[in-house]
């Protein structure tokens, strides 16, 4: 009799742990045989967590992407975010100094949907694409992301779908207490005198099982307190001019800064499982997160082109290629000094229940309710000092930049000294943000004394989202030859995300106005010492705690949307009620005496929005008057899917997928908020009514998808495959001007209805399209393949190339954001006998992005590419033979090997550095015991 080999399925199974019991009884008889004659190598670790990422994507029905963790609290990186950026095709936008947000194949994090076991989660942003920071990577289990989705996926995007996913304690063999902590120090020294250069993290987790494995329960808690510090170039913009009939460009002003940053985050997991019988099971998980991100940032606001003072004779030089200004110096400056601080607080609840009840041997019911929600705060406080207040005060300064190449920003020279507190006092040296309100309220007149009252401000937004979800399915197997099974459902989900917009204009309270414009000297108790800028050439300047000073009532405050319409217009609330219904047939059958598995899908979703918003105007005191603006809509969309997987043999598997999906719009820009303003002057249109904000018509975009795969798993820890992907995009969303009609609507200027009522409208629409195709190029490569002495090593990489072509409503060309059209990761590693190391590299080129501007307003910017390298090493004793000592081990990681920089740039000229984000390195030591 011939003795049994296992199949590489067979040993990947083994290695990884998984039951095999579904295989045929004679099958099992074998592969234990085999067993016994074959050694099996145990993985465990970071090997471990591969094993389990190469089983979840060969066997999906879809073409999916996934990191798995060996134990609770042990995925590969300290931020989630970080682990989803090396899949392939997948790539993230740091934020800060983190990475937060995540694209998939050229798709910005707007286009695609994120999921928490299944169910679609809030976003602390103002839109719907997830801030990954905010999710603790420690108690995650694993992550999923879907490239192809099925009809039975519980949220849209044309990217795809990420799903994070808590552990099941019933899936887990034993008890496990565990103990993670790290000592987290950043590169830079301290920046701010009152900022943190170094943080912890930790980690307490729990899992157990009870009543025979029938009651299952995990529970965890994390805090985490980690510094993040940066040296910021930041431009205002670059004019343009015209002088002798050349054209030139010029640096308007700038604003660089230093920032210390501390990410607190406390969060609690609980999941608990229950089978009772075989038929019945549940699973009830809840997560709570408290969320707060410090930053404290000073620097000094130079105005240049955009300010006082003329450029010195003879001290300009000039890029003769582009025209552009490269140096200068410009007498009578008088800069901006800031202390500002910025504060945004997050509390995220959510929690789901699911039910799976087997009704008859071939028919299952499952029912799944969630709910999740968050309340984001931001309070962001600008406080101005100088040697003056208003324009043309104090002493003036020459100072002078020069950039000297590359993309890092210009650098400064100056003649006074920016430390000294009795030169520099609380004050607005510079008119701006001007206010009738201010003058109002202090009574000043004569154009000596306009806007000269602001001296600092506060944003302070307020966001809610919560999303509420119910879904019935059943699934019935079926004896059928093409079908293995079928199944079909409903969910019903309401989201609900307001955001309250307001500002504050501040004024050192005790001053005497309008008769006293004398500066006001910073006191004693709030002066903090200096900040440095050397990096700029700048030196120290007085750093004081202007957050303290508010609290304390130094300053006044007056709501600026009293005369501001922006506030009114940015102001919303976004409700959505989905309704979904879905079919989907399972397929497994043989087509030449190969099998094919997959699924045929349809899904029909129907959205009811409804918007509360409001017009807002100014009235002939300068006063903003609102009226109420809510607006219904409504629409919906058949969605087919098919995923089809072809094995050739036990190694190689060809998959197809197709698709038609959605990706719904952002939700500032759907709202029912706009402004009206009536200019005396009209347009180039002759329209003299202005109308920008939200349009509570925009509709979804719309994609229709293919994949094609080629997967070859030769290892069961290695595999390599090759994906081609096409998308072919309609229904975009795009800035637009539209005439609008306003019969009958009042100038609250006047209180009368103007002559001309036509309107120009500045808004979003839908329109224009496009296609997208790119290909994918992965390998995880044990090198014990190769030789038995390199056992252990291996390495996992991956490079992405994408093209769009995509025109915009009036056929002008359009990049999507968040496109880089190309994408590498890379990961060398080596564990075995406990000693654990790995180093990993992600890269992407340039690319659209959007980040905050002035306001909190969104803004998009071109972000040049960039390479990241990170490593890690670490000693598991008890794998290493310490038996005393099992269980415990430790780590060191050192993130932004390279002190790779955040460079953004204002438009096409390289020289024109919006942005240069300086972070560092970061240094993680850690420790994890499980007992």
């Amino acid at each position: 009799m011939s003795m049994f080999k296992p199949s590489m399925l067979t040993l990947a199974f083994v290695a990884a742990g998984i039951n095999t019991s579904a295989f045929a009884e004679n099958t099992q008889v074998q592969a234990d045989t085999a067993k016994k004659k074959v050694e099996v190598i145990e993985v465990k670790g970071f090997r471990a967590s591969v094993v389990k990422s190469i089983n979840t994507k060969r066997f999906s029905p879809e073409v999916v992407e996934s990191i798995s963790a060996e134990d609770i609290g042990k995925l590969p990186d300290s931020s989630i975010a970080e682990s989803i950026a090396r899949l392939p095709g997948l790539t993230s936008q740091r934020l800060d100094g983190r990475s937060s947000k995540v694209s998939i194949r050229g798709f910005g994090e707007n286009e695609g949907a994120t999921t928490f076991n299944g169910r679609e989660q809030v976003s602390i942003g103002d839109n719907r694409g997830v801030e990954f920071d905010l999710y603790p990577s420690e108690i995650m289990s694993g992550v999923t992301v879907y490239k192809t989705p099925s009809a039975n996926l519980e949220a849209e995007g044309i990217a795809g779908v990420i799903d994070m996913q808590t552990v099941k304690p019933l899936s887990m063999d034993e008890r496990v207490f565990q103990i993670n902590t790290a000592y987290e120090q950043t590169g830079f020294d301290k920046l701010n005198p009152d900022g943190n250069d170094k943080g912890y993290r930790g980690t307490f987790s729990y899992i157990d099982q009870f009543a025979d494995d029938t009651i299952g329960v995990a529970f965890a808690l994390t805090t985490m307190s980690s510094p993040n510090q940066e040296k910021r170039w930041n431009a205002w913009g670059y004019p343009e001019f015209e002088a002798n009939g050349k054209n030139y460009s010029i640096l308007g002003g700038a604003k660089p800064f230093v920032r210390s940053s501390t990410l607190e985050r406390d969060s609690a997991m609980f999941v608990f499982e229950a089978a009772p019988n075989d038929r019945l099971s549940m699973v009830f998980d809840a997560l709570y997160v408290d969320f707060k991100d410090e930053k404290i940032l000073r620097g000094i606001e130079i105005p240049f082109a955009w300010g006082q003072g003329t450029i010195l004779p003879g001290s300009a030089t000039v890029d003769d290629a582009s025209g552009f200004i490269t140096s200068a110096t410009i007498s009578e400056q008088r800069p901006v000094v800031r202390n500002d601080y910025e504060d945004r607080d997050a509390e995220m609840t959510s929690f789901g229940l699911n039910t799976k009840y087997e009704l008859t041997d071939t028919l299952q019911l499952e029912l799944d309710a969630s709910h999740s929600s968050v309340e984001r705060k931001i309070w962001s406080l600008e406080s101005y000092s100088g040697t003056g207040r208003g324009d043309s005060r104090g002493v003036a300064d020459n100072i002078g930049y020069a950039f000297n190449g590359g993309n890092t920003g210009a650098q400064f020279t100056h003649e006074l000294d920016y430390s000294d507190y009795d030169l520099i006092k609380l004050g607005g040296p510079l008119s701006w943000g001007g206010s009738a309100a201010l003058n109002e309220k202090y009574n000043v007149t004569g154009t000596d004394y306009e806007n000269t009252l602001q001296d600092g401000f506060i944003n302070a937004p307020v966001l809610e989202d919560e999303i509420n979800s119910l879904k019935l399915a059943a699934k019935q197997a079926l004896e059928s030859d093409l079908f293995s099974s079928v199944e079909g459902g409903v969910s019903y989900r309401e989201r609900e995300k307001t955001k309250q917009s307001e500002g504050y204009f501040m004024t050192v309270s005790d001053a005497s106005y309008p008769d006293n414009l004398a500066l006001q000297t910073i006191p004693e108790q709030y002066r903090l010492g200096t900040a440095n800028l050397d990096f700029i050439g700048m030196g120290n300047m007085v750093a004081y705690d202007s957050r303290a000073m508010v609290r304390d009532g130094k300053f006044d405050l007056l709501a600026e949307s009293l005369t501001n319409t922006s506030h009114a217009s940015k102001s919303w609330g976004v409700k959505e009620e989905v309704m979904a219904a879905y079919v989907q047939a399972n397929i497994d059958t043989e087509f030449a005496s190969l099998p094919i598995k997959g699924n045929l899908g349809l899904r029909y979703v129907k959205t009811d929005i409804s918007t509360q918003g409001t017009q807002a105007g100014i009235d002939g005191n300068g006063k903003v008057v609102l009226e109420n603006s809510n607006v219904d809509h409504s629409y919906n969309h058949l969605l087919p899917s098919l995923n089809l997987s072809l094995a050739i043999d036990d190694e190689q598997t060809v998959r197809f997928g197709y698709a038609k999906t959605i990706s719904r719009p952002r939700m500032d820009e759907m709202n029912s908020s706009v402004t009206r303003n009536y200019r005396e002057t009209p347009d180039n249109e002759g329209n003299n009514w202005e109308v920008k904000g939200g349009n509570p018509y925009l509709e979804p975009k719309e994609a229709d998808g293919y994949d094609i795969t080629y997967e070859n798993y030769f290892h069961s820890e290695g595999y390599f495959s090759v994906a081609a992907f096409y998308k072919d995009l309609n229904n975009w969303i795009f800035d637009a001007s539209v005439i609008e009609d306003l019969s009958g609507v009042v100038n609250p200027a006047t209180g009368l209805v103007p002559e001309n009522p036509t309107a120009t409208r500045h808004l979003k629409v839908n329109g224009g399209g496009g296609d997208l195709w790119g290909y994918e190029l992965s390998v995880t490569l044990p090198f014990s393949m190769f030789h038995d002495s390199l056992e252990g090593f291996g390495l996992i990489a991956s490079h992405t190339g994408v093209e769009s072509d995509v025109n915009d409503h009036n056929g002008n060309e359009y990049k999507l954001p968040g496109l880089s059209d190309k994408v590498q990761s890379l990961t060398v590693y080596y564990e075995n006998h406990g000693l654990q190391f790995r180093t990993s590299m992600r890269k992407r080129s340039e690319f659209k992005g959007d980040i905050y501007g002035t306001g909190f307003n969104t803004v998009q910017v071109d972000i040049l590419g960039e390479t990241i390298w990170d490593a890690q090493l670490g000693y598991d004793f008890g794998d290493a033979g310490f038996k005393d000592l099992d269980g415990l081990a430790v780590n060191i990681q050192v993130q932004n090997i390279t002190e790779e920089p955040f460079t953004a740039l204002s438009g096409d000229n390289a020289l024109q550095v919006r942005d240069y984000q300086d972070y560092g390195r970061t240094l993680l030591l850690g420790l994890s015991y499980k007992f």
